[in-house]
């Protein structure tokens, strides 16, 4: 169910242990090919494909859909919140969502540079809210075992605009691919305990800005991108979130 798309009245009609969902995503550059909303287009296409999966047992709010970017500023276009603003924003969601009765509530997030924030978030909502559930799930995190069979390219091949969020673009939006601009990430070496991607995460976080990890904005492989990984994509990461929902769903809250 989507929040927005019910009736006041239904919305109050509803089973308050129902797991609600805020997206949560950016407004940035991904490269020469992929347009500004990739993370908020990525994120809200999971969502519908588990609309469609599991209708009456998933309440979906609208999409966060700028994000902590400060590292991508340097790149003309994007857009970004300070930790500070994004998490007062997030937490004046959850608290108008908590204000209904709901006891459930799962941050998805679509994009990196909101990790440590949203986690801190979370953090402080469960330990504030006992009495209720919190998770955050980022997508790319829900099943690594079987996204690492999809991959082709080589370690920092789905890093940002790479070989995976080109794929799913290419399912969700072929019309905004610039296929003719697609080209490799320019990957920058750093420390080997600080080398990682979407799948290998670095021994330690070392902060660059992205200008810094690859100058031309793209951190992986989108060559490698096709419309079936897209598709392999979005079953693994549906069904794996579908799972956090249905186990969400079924356990009594404290």
């Amino acid at each position: 169910m989507i929040w927005d798309q019910l009736t006041s009245e239904e919305l109050g009609q509803l089973d308050r242990n129902i797991p609600v969902i805020l997206p949560i995503a950016a407004t940035e550059q991904h490269g020469g090919h992929l347009p500004l909303a990739t993370d908020r287009l990525i994120g809200e296409h999971f969502m519908r494909k588990l609309d469609d999966l599991i209708p009456q047992n998933a309440l979906i709010l609208p999409t966060v859909a700028v994000g902590c970017s400060d590292h991508h500023m340097s790149f003309s276009g994007s857009l970004s919140l300070n930790h500070q603003a994004f998490t007062i924003q997030v937490n004046a969601m959850v608290a108008s969502v908590l204000h209904h009765g709901f006891n459930k509530i799962i941050l998805f997030n679509s994009h990196g540079g909101n990790q440590a924030v949203g986690q801190t978030i979370v953090e402080d909502l469960g330990y504030k809210n006992p009495d209720r559930q919190f998770v955050l799930a980022t997508w790319w995190q829900l099943n690594l075992v079987e996204l690492q069979k999809v991959t082709t390219t080589s370690f920092g091949g789905t890093g940002h605009a790479g070989e995976f969020e080109t794929s799913l673009m290419m399912v969700i939006a072929p019309e905004l691919v610039r296929v003719s601009q697609i080209r490799k990430g320019q990957n920058q070496e750093t420390f080997d305990w600080a080398q990682g991607d979407m799948l290998q995460g670095p021994a330690a976080s070392y902060y660059r800005t992205m200008k810094e990890m690859t100058p031309n904005g793209v951190f992986g492989d989108p060559t490698a991108a096709t419309e079936t990984k897209g598709h392999r994509i979005t079953e693994i990461v549906v069904s794996a979130l579908k799972n956090v929902v249905s186990d969400l769903r079924t356990t009594p809250v404290n």
